[in-house]
């Protein structure tokens, strides 16, 4: 098992080449201030680490890869200027995760097994593949409460299932199960509930034996290459194409292709 009794509230399994950072606030992983410092800063930790190619971001317990922001924090009647504040600082904070992941050199998977809802689906919308167990739950209520996503939900879930889709999760505030959530383009692959980790494991470990040079440049083209006019983004493109095509990866996957073998790829 992947996940212990610990009192972090992030705890990191390295397994190279895969890397587990579990958000560990029992019983729905709310997110809280501390707890987005703490990814924030081990996202940093993994940022130069070689051995591992594929993090995966899960949640602790079968409830919740995370139910979203924890409400407790600030007190939610607390109204005001003071509040406001509070708010928005914790906005850019999860902002400067999100862009983190979005920007981190290596693959990003999030590992949805039970509810991904309000901030647990903006978290996951940042990564760059995302995985459900069957009967899992993804969704934006934040309307049922009065509020809007502010987290990134009305900027990144366009860009994932359209703007139609998106304006239907938001606005109605309705969750949606996996198999529809796959149906509409918000998750990459249904797993089984019983076998969730092994089928993750063996999902991250298809994208780990890739080359990552490629792999990096490409997900920076795709993340950020169509913010600009398109001229601009085909010139971003070429120069990282260029950088993959000069790696020793590329040599390897040219002569493995030649040579009839499975390329050996090193990350250089």
């Amino acid at each position: 098992m992947l996940r212990e009794l610990s009192e972090d509230i992030v705890i990191v399994k390295r397994e190279p080449p895969l890397a587990w950072i579990i958000m560990n606030r029992p019983k729905v992983n709310a997110l809280n201030v501390a707890l987005i410092n703490k990814l924030d800063k081990t996202f940093d930790d993994l940022w130069f680490d070689k051995e591992v190619h594929v993090v995966v971001l899960m949640g602790t317990g079968e409830k919740a890869f995370s139910a979203g922001a924890d409400l407790k924090e600030p007190p939610p009647l607390t109204l005001g200027v003071p509040m406001a504040v509070s708010q928005m600082e914790t906005a850019l904070l999860m902002a400067k995760l999100t862009t983190k992941i979005e920007k981190f050199p290596k693959i990003v998977i999030a590992a949805i097994r039970g509810f991904a809802l309000g901030g647990g689906c903006e978290l996951a919308s940042a990564c760059d593949f995302r995985v459900a167990a069957e009967g899992s739950q993804l969704g934006q209520p934040e309307i049922d409460r009065g509020i809007i996503p502010g987290w990134g939900g009305t900027m990144r879930l366009p860009r994932l299932i359209g703007l139609a889709k998106a304006k239907e999760l938001i606005l109605s505030g309705q969750p949606i199960d996996a198999q529809e959530a796959y149906r509409i383009g918000l998750v990459n692959k249904v797993l089984s509930f019983q076998n969730f980790e092994k089928d993750v494991k063996e999902y991250a470990l298809k994208l780990a034996n890739g080359p990552p040079v490629a792999q990096r440049a490409a997900k920076y083209a795709l993340n950020f290459g169509s913010q600009g006019p398109l001229d601009a983004g085909l010139i971003f493109e070429g120069a990282l194409a260029t950088i993959a095509t000069v790696s020793e990866d590329a040599r390897e996957g040219v002569m493995a292709f030649l040579e009839k073998r499975q390329p050996k790829f090193k990350g250089a």
